[in-house]
C-alpha cells in the first residue's frame, strides 16, 4: 500500500525565491505532444478529456503542491521544452494551475534558456532557485548553471517537494 503523504505540510526557507517544475511526466503522466489529443476540454463533470474523450489526468497531489507552496510564499515557474505549447498552456488553465505561476517558460529548446529566461523577468539569482524535472539531461544542464534540481523518478508529490526543498536549505548551509 503506498505511503500516505497526508500530512506532510511544506515550510519556507531562507533564500529559496523561485520553484520551478517542468511539466511533462513532472506534473502529469504523459508527453502532451505525443499521449493526448487537443482540443482538450472540460466536462460538466468537471473531467478534462481530448479529442477523443479520453481524460486527462495530473499526478493527484499536484494541485495541494502548488497550493501549499503558494501559500507559505514561494514564487513558481514552469520550464518546458515541448513542441506543444499552445496545448500545455491550454492544460494548466483547464487544471487552473496557471494562478500559481508567476513565470511560464513553454517551448522547444534548452532549459538553460528558460531559466535565463526567468533570471530575466524575475531578477532571482539561479542559486535561489529550486528545479524539479524528469530528465537527466536538464538536471545536469541547471545543477552547472548553480540550480538546486531534482530529479523527478515517478512524480511530483509532497514528499518529493519537501525532500528538494531540504536539499535546497542543505546546500545553502554547506556554502
Amino acid at each position: 500500500m503506498p505511503q500516505s503523504n497526508e500530512n506532510i505540510t511544506l515550510e519556507k526557507v531562507p533564500d529559496l525565491e523561485l520553484i520551478v517544475f517542468d511539466l511533462d511526466y513532472t506534473l502529469w503522466p504523459f508527453w502532451v505532444d505525443t499521449h493526448v489529443t487537443p482540443p482538450f476540454r472540460k466536462t460538466s463533470i468537471g473531467e478534462i478529456v481530448d479529442a477523443y474523450g479520453q481524460r486527462i489526468k495530473h499526478y493527484l497531489e499536484v494541485p495541494l503542491v502548488l497550493q501549499q507552496l503558494t501559500a507559505v510564499g514561494y514564487k513558481l515557474g514552469v520550464a518546458s521544452r515541448t513542441s506543444a505549447v499552445e496545448e500545455a498552456k491550454q492544460l494548466l488553465t483547464l487544471f487552473d494551475w496557471r494562478k500559481y505561476f508567476l513565470v511560464s517558460e513553454i517551448y522547444p529548446g534548452s532549459k538553460i534558456t528558460h531559466f535565463n529566461e526567468m533570471h530575466r523577468k524575475t531578477k532571482i539569482p539561479f542559486s535561489k532557485m529550486l528545479f524539479f524535472d524528469d530528465e537527466h539531461r536538464n538536471i545536469k544542464d541547471l545543477t552547472a548553471k548553480g540550480v538546486v534540481s531534482i530529479l523527478v523518478e515517478n512524480c511530483v508529490d509532497l514528499q518529493v517537494v519537501k525532500s528538494g526543498i531540504n536539499q535546497f536549505a542543505k546546500k545553502r548551509t554547506q556554502e
